[in-house]
């Protein structure tokens, strides 16, 4: 499973930028595919803990229950309206992989102190995509990097 800690050595000036714009809004963006194929999107936090990025949810709720059944995410971490000063746009961050769920409690505690398994769920994301959307320096082009285990950034311009 590739880790947060892992995207940060393979790939540390983005992952300073895809940390700030998660860090931007507590309240991101996930995609799960439903048991009839569809997708859903449900609001949700995100957290930094140890070497890995974790999400929580409340017991039993449709999207815990989409990733039990299929794995499968895609988080966005919104976007903010830079207003009259482009220069402060944290840009975006798009990351997709697979969610683990965490059901060994002494893994869970340490994690999230003040839950239970009992309570709720607790996934550990495994990245496989990692994007962040930002502006060029003149701030006349978007810049979109893009990352993926064991590889290098690529850069697009437009």
């Amino acid at each position: 499973m590739t880790s947060w800690a892992v995207f940060v050595a393979e790939a540390p000036d983005l992952a300073v930028r895809v940390r700030a714009a998660l860090n931007a809004n507590k309240h991101k963006t996930l995609a799960t595919i439903r048991g009839d194929g569809a997708p859903r999107i449900s609001g949700i936090e995100t957290m930094v803990a140890g070497d890995d990025l974790w999400l929580g949810s409340m017991w039993q709720a449709r999207k815990a229950q989409d990733l039990l059944r299929d794995p499968r995410f895609a988080l966005h971490s919104g976007t903010i309206d830079p207003g009259d000063d482009p220069s402060s746009w944290p840009g975006e961050a798009k990351l997709s992989g697979r969610a683990e769920a965490v059901t060994d409690f002494d893994r869970f505690s340490a994690v999230v102190p003040d839950g239970s398994p009992d309570s709720m769920h607790l996934f550990r994301l495994d990245l496989l995509e990692v994007v962040h959307t930002g502006l060029s320096p003149a701030i006349d082009k978007l810049v979109i990097e893009l990352w993926r285990p064991g590889a290098a950034v690529r850069r697009f311009e437009r």
